[in-house]
Protein backbone atom coordinates (compact mmCIF):
# COMPACT_ATOMS: atom_id res chain seq x y z
CA UNK A 1 0.00 0.00 0.00
CA UNK A 2 3.02 2.48 0.73
CA UNK A 3 4.22 1.59 -2.04
CA UNK A 4 1.28 2.44 -4.13
CA UNK A 5 1.17 5.67 -2.53
CA UNK A 6 4.67 6.54 -2.98
CA UNK A 7 3.76 5.61 -7.16
CA UNK A 8 0.63 8.07 -7.12
CA UNK A 9 2.53 11.03 -5.15
CA UNK A 10 5.42 11.09 -7.67
CA UNK A 11 3.23 10.93 -10.74
CA UNK A 12 0.95 13.57 -9.72
CA UNK A 13 4.23 15.63 -8.74
CA UNK A 14 5.21 14.58 -12.30
CA UNK A 15 1.77 16.11 -13.83
CA UNK A 16 2.43 19.42 -11.64
CA UNK A 17 5.78 20.12 -13.18
CA UNK A 18 4.52 19.13 -17.05
CA UNK A 19 1.50 21.48 -16.46
CA UNK A 20 3.94 24.43 -14.91
CA UNK A 21 6.48 24.38 -17.27
CA UNK A 22 6.28 27.62 -20.17
CA UNK A 23 4.96 26.35 -23.81
CA UNK A 24 7.78 27.91 -25.30
CA UNK A 25 6.64 28.69 -29.28
CA UNK A 26 8.14 26.79 -32.17
CA UNK A 27 10.59 28.06 -34.05
CA UNK A 28 9.79 29.75 -37.26
CA UNK A 29 10.91 30.68 -40.68
CA UNK A 30 10.31 34.62 -41.29
CA UNK A 31 8.33 35.68 -43.91
CA UNK A 32 7.09 32.50 -44.80
CA UNK A 33 3.75 31.45 -45.62
CA UNK A 34 2.06 27.43 -46.43
CA UNK A 35 -0.94 27.73 -49.09
CA UNK A 36 -2.37 24.41 -49.17
CA UNK A 37 -4.46 23.89 -52.55
CA UNK A 38 -7.56 22.09 -53.42
CA UNK A 39 -7.08 18.86 -55.08
CA UNK A 40 -6.76 19.03 -58.98
CA UNK A 41 -7.65 17.07 -61.52
CA UNK A 42 -4.85 14.31 -61.40
CA UNK A 43 -5.83 14.00 -57.60
CA UNK A 44 -2.50 15.66 -56.40
CA UNK A 45 -3.17 18.25 -53.13
CA UNK A 46 -0.04 20.71 -53.09
CA UNK A 47 1.32 22.79 -50.75
CA UNK A 48 3.07 26.03 -51.04
CA UNK A 49 5.88 27.10 -48.64
CA UNK A 50 6.69 30.44 -49.72
CA UNK A 51 9.01 32.83 -48.46
CA UNK A 52 8.19 37.00 -49.64
CA UNK A 53 11.13 39.02 -49.71
CA UNK A 54 11.80 41.88 -46.91
CA UNK A 55 10.58 44.68 -48.89
CA UNK A 56 6.94 42.98 -49.78
CA UNK A 57 4.82 44.58 -48.05
CA UNK A 58 6.41 48.17 -48.07
CA UNK A 59 6.25 48.30 -51.92
CA UNK A 60 2.49 46.81 -52.66
CA UNK A 61 2.63 47.92 -56.91
CA UNK A 62 5.96 45.64 -57.00
CA UNK A 63 6.59 42.64 -58.75
CA UNK A 64 9.10 40.14 -58.17
CA UNK A 65 10.99 37.22 -59.71
CA UNK A 66 10.10 33.94 -57.88
CA UNK A 67 12.48 30.97 -57.46
CA UNK A 68 10.40 27.41 -57.45
CA UNK A 69 12.19 24.65 -55.40
CA UNK A 70 11.07 20.91 -55.90
CA UNK A 71 10.83 19.08 -52.53
CA UNK A 72 9.80 22.14 -50.46
CA UNK A 73 9.53 20.15 -47.21
CA UNK A 74 12.80 19.48 -47.21
CA UNK A 75 14.79 21.79 -49.13
CA UNK A 76 13.10 25.04 -48.61
CA UNK A 77 14.33 26.30 -45.12
CA UNK A 78 18.00 25.31 -46.84
CA UNK A 79 17.31 27.94 -49.87
CA UNK A 80 15.64 30.57 -47.96
CA UNK A 81 18.58 30.62 -45.23
CA UNK A 82 21.37 30.95 -48.58
CA UNK A 83 18.85 33.52 -50.24
CA UNK A 84 19.11 35.54 -46.84
CA UNK A 85 23.01 35.69 -46.49
CA UNK A 86 22.85 36.28 -50.63
CA UNK A 87 20.57 39.22 -50.70
CA UNK A 88 22.43 40.90 -48.11
CA UNK A 89 25.48 40.60 -49.81
CA UNK A 90 23.52 42.22 -52.75
CA UNK A 91 25.15 39.17 -55.23
CA UNK A 92 20.77 38.66 -55.88
CA UNK A 93 18.13 40.60 -56.30
CA UNK A 94 14.91 40.68 -53.76
CA UNK A 95 13.14 37.71 -54.98
CA UNK A 96 10.32 35.37 -53.86
CA UNK A 97 11.01 31.39 -53.30
CA UNK A 98 8.22 28.86 -53.60
CA UNK A 99 8.87 25.41 -52.09
CA UNK A 100 6.74 22.98 -53.96
CA UNK A 101 5.33 20.17 -51.61
CA UNK A 102 2.64 18.37 -50.63
CA UNK A 103 -0.49 18.94 -48.35
CA UNK A 104 -1.36 16.71 -45.26
CA UNK A 105 0.13 15.02 -42.22
CA UNK A 106 2.30 11.47 -42.10
CA UNK A 107 3.07 11.79 -46.39
CA UNK A 108 5.63 9.36 -47.83
CA UNK A 109 7.57 12.24 -50.08
CA UNK A 110 9.36 9.35 -51.78
CA UNK A 111 6.45 7.90 -53.00
CA UNK A 112 4.54 11.15 -54.05
CA UNK A 113 7.78 13.49 -55.53
CA UNK A 114 8.11 9.92 -57.78
CA UNK A 115 4.85 10.64 -59.34
CA UNK A 116 5.44 14.01 -60.55
CA UNK A 117 9.05 14.50 -60.50
CA UNK A 118 10.27 12.15 -63.11
CA UNK A 119 9.84 12.94 -66.87
CA UNK A 120 10.02 8.67 -67.69
CA UNK A 121 8.65 5.94 -66.14
CA UNK A 122 10.60 3.91 -63.82
CA UNK A 123 8.62 1.24 -64.65
CA UNK A 124 7.03 0.99 -67.62
CA UNK A 125 4.03 -1.01 -65.90
CA UNK A 126 3.43 1.60 -63.60
CA UNK A 127 1.71 5.04 -63.55
CA UNK A 128 3.41 5.88 -60.27
CA UNK A 129 6.26 7.25 -61.91
CA UNK A 130 6.54 8.95 -65.55
CA UNK A 131 4.61 12.24 -64.49
CA UNK A 132 6.47 15.33 -65.13
CA UNK A 133 4.63 16.79 -67.88
CA UNK A 134 1.22 17.09 -65.55
CA UNK A 135 3.53 18.68 -63.32
CA UNK A 136 4.66 21.19 -65.43
CA UNK A 137 0.95 21.36 -66.16
CA UNK A 138 0.07 21.81 -62.97
CA UNK A 139 2.87 24.69 -62.37
CA UNK A 140 1.07 26.64 -65.57
CA UNK A 141 -2.25 26.28 -64.61
CA UNK A 142 -2.84 26.46 -61.12
CA UNK A 143 0.37 27.38 -58.92
CA UNK A 144 1.62 30.29 -61.39
CA UNK A 145 -1.51 32.02 -61.72
CA UNK A 146 -1.87 31.90 -57.58
CA UNK A 147 1.42 33.38 -57.39
CA UNK A 148 0.96 36.25 -60.19
CA UNK A 149 -2.48 36.97 -58.67
CA UNK A 150 -1.73 37.08 -54.67
CA UNK A 151 1.86 37.58 -54.42
CA UNK A 152 2.70 39.46 -57.25
CA UNK A 153 5.06 37.41 -58.89
CA UNK A 154 6.50 38.33 -62.16
CA UNK A 155 5.62 35.79 -64.69
CA UNK A 156 8.57 37.03 -67.12
CA UNK A 157 11.11 36.44 -64.28
CA UNK A 158 10.81 32.72 -63.01
CA UNK A 159 13.30 30.51 -61.90
CA UNK A 160 13.48 26.72 -61.05
CA UNK A 161 15.73 24.20 -58.65
CA UNK A 162 15.84 20.76 -57.71
CA UNK A 163 17.93 18.06 -56.55
CA UNK A 164 18.01 14.62 -57.67
CA UNK A 165 15.27 13.38 -59.22
CA UNK A 166 13.92 17.29 -58.56
CA UNK A 167 16.87 17.93 -60.79
CA UNK A 168 16.02 16.07 -63.53
CA UNK A 169 12.60 17.53 -63.58
CA UNK A 170 14.64 20.78 -63.86
CA UNK A 171 16.43 19.63 -66.97
CA UNK A 172 13.36 18.08 -68.09
CA UNK A 173 11.10 21.22 -67.64
CA UNK A 174 13.83 23.20 -69.85
CA UNK A 175 13.77 21.06 -72.79
CA UNK A 176 9.56 20.67 -72.46
CA UNK A 177 9.18 24.33 -72.17
CA UNK A 178 11.97 26.03 -72.53
CA UNK A 179 10.15 29.61 -72.34
CA UNK A 180 8.83 28.80 -68.76
CA UNK A 181 11.75 29.78 -66.76
CA UNK A 182 14.83 32.15 -66.81
CA UNK A 183 16.92 30.08 -64.98
CA UNK A 184 17.63 26.54 -63.82
CA UNK A 185 19.46 25.36 -60.86
CA UNK A 186 19.88 21.43 -61.17
CA UNK A 187 21.78 20.10 -57.97
CA UNK A 188 23.07 16.89 -58.60
CA UNK A 189 20.48 15.34 -61.13
CA UNK A 190 19.23 11.95 -61.95
CA UNK A 191 20.40 11.92 -65.02
CA UNK A 192 20.90 8.22 -64.85
CA UNK A 193 17.46 7.76 -64.91
CA UNK A 194 16.17 5.58 -67.88
CA UNK A 195 19.33 4.74 -69.04
CA UNK A 196 20.27 8.76 -69.31
CA UNK A 197 16.84 9.61 -71.10
CA UNK A 198 17.18 13.31 -70.20
CA UNK A 199 20.68 13.06 -72.80
CA UNK A 200 18.71 11.92 -75.24
CA UNK A 201 16.22 14.45 -74.74
CA UNK A 202 18.77 17.27 -75.03
CA UNK A 203 20.41 15.76 -78.27
CA UNK A 204 17.06 15.96 -79.39
CA UNK A 205 16.05 19.77 -78.81
CA UNK A 206 19.97 20.27 -79.64
CA UNK A 207 18.93 19.13 -83.47
CA UNK A 208 16.05 21.38 -83.68
CA UNK A 209 18.27 24.29 -83.37
CA UNK A 210 16.21 26.13 -81.23
CA UNK A 211 17.47 28.86 -78.68
CA UNK A 212 17.19 28.12 -74.79
CA UNK A 213 17.04 31.74 -73.68
CA UNK A 214 18.15 31.57 -69.86
CA UNK A 215 20.95 30.14 -66.96
CA UNK A 216 21.59 26.48 -66.50
CA UNK A 217 23.41 25.51 -63.23
CA UNK A 218 24.84 21.82 -62.96
CA UNK A 219 26.07 20.02 -59.77
CA UNK A 220 27.29 16.60 -59.01
CA UNK A 221 28.98 15.53 -55.59
CA UNK A 222 32.49 14.46 -55.42
CA UNK A 223 31.54 11.72 -53.30
CA UNK A 224 28.15 10.42 -54.36
CA UNK A 225 27.80 7.06 -55.92
CA UNK A 226 30.26 6.42 -58.50
CA UNK A 227 27.26 5.37 -61.27
CA UNK A 228 25.13 8.20 -60.86
CA UNK A 229 27.74 10.85 -60.67
CA UNK A 230 29.17 9.32 -63.72
CA UNK A 231 25.73 10.33 -65.49
CA UNK A 232 26.15 13.90 -64.15
CA UNK A 233 29.23 14.26 -65.68
CA UNK A 234 28.11 12.87 -69.04
CA UNK A 235 25.28 15.63 -69.30
CA UNK A 236 27.86 18.36 -67.73
CA UNK A 237 30.35 16.86 -70.78
CA UNK A 238 27.65 17.15 -73.44
CA UNK A 239 26.88 20.78 -73.03
CA UNK A 240 29.12 22.33 -74.80
CA UNK A 241 28.86 19.98 -77.50
CA UNK A 242 24.79 20.94 -77.70
CA UNK A 243 25.37 24.43 -78.20
CA UNK A 244 22.17 25.50 -77.49
CA UNK A 245 21.65 29.03 -78.89
CA UNK A 246 21.10 31.27 -75.58
CA UNK A 247 21.74 29.26 -73.06
CA UNK A 248 24.30 30.02 -70.47
CA UNK A 249 25.66 26.77 -68.41
CA UNK A 250 28.19 26.31 -65.52
CA UNK A 251 28.73 23.52 -64.36
CA UNK A 252 30.24 22.50 -60.74
CA UNK A 253 31.42 18.83 -59.22
CA UNK A 254 31.06 19.65 -55.18
CA UNK A 255 34.24 18.59 -53.32
CA UNK A 256 33.99 16.73 -50.73
CA UNK A 257 30.48 15.58 -50.63
CA UNK A 258 27.57 12.68 -51.18
CA UNK A 259 24.28 13.43 -52.60
CA UNK A 260 22.29 15.72 -50.15
CA UNK A 261 25.51 17.47 -48.66
CA UNK A 262 25.52 18.76 -51.96
CA UNK A 263 22.45 20.82 -51.60
CA UNK A 264 23.78 23.88 -50.00
CA UNK A 265 26.62 24.81 -51.52
CA UNK A 266 24.60 23.94 -55.18
CA UNK A 267 21.75 26.13 -54.47
CA UNK A 268 23.88 29.04 -53.26
CA UNK A 269 26.14 29.37 -55.87
CA UNK A 270 23.47 28.40 -58.27
CA UNK A 271 21.01 31.67 -57.18
CA UNK A 272 24.46 33.36 -57.74
CA UNK A 273 24.95 32.31 -61.24
CA UNK A 274 21.07 32.18 -62.42
CA UNK A 275 20.23 35.70 -60.67
CA UNK A 276 23.85 37.30 -62.30
CA UNK A 277 21.73 39.66 -64.34
CA UNK A 278 19.85 41.32 -62.00
CA UNK A 279 22.08 41.32 -58.80
CA UNK A 280 22.55 44.81 -57.57
CA UNK A 281 26.41 44.16 -57.17
CA UNK A 282 28.70 41.51 -58.56
CA UNK A 283 32.31 40.57 -57.65
CA UNK A 284 34.21 41.26 -54.95
CA UNK A 285 32.44 43.89 -52.27
CA UNK A 286 32.42 47.39 -52.52
CA UNK A 287 34.05 50.43 -50.49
Amino acid sequence: MKRIVLTLAFLFTAFQASAQAPAYPPHTVGNTQLRALPKNADGRTYQLHIHLPGSFAKDPKRRYPVLYVTDGYWDFATVVASYNNLNYDKVVPEFITVGLGYAGDNLDYGELRGWELSPVRMNPLSSSTGNADKFIAALEKDIFPLMERDYRADPAQRYLAGSSLGGLFTLHAMYAKPDLFKGYIAASPAVVMGNDWIIGQAKAYAATGKAIKARLYVTGAEYEWPGFLAGIKRYQALLPELKHPGLVFQNRTIDGERHAGTKAESYTRGMRFVFEPLAPETGPSKD
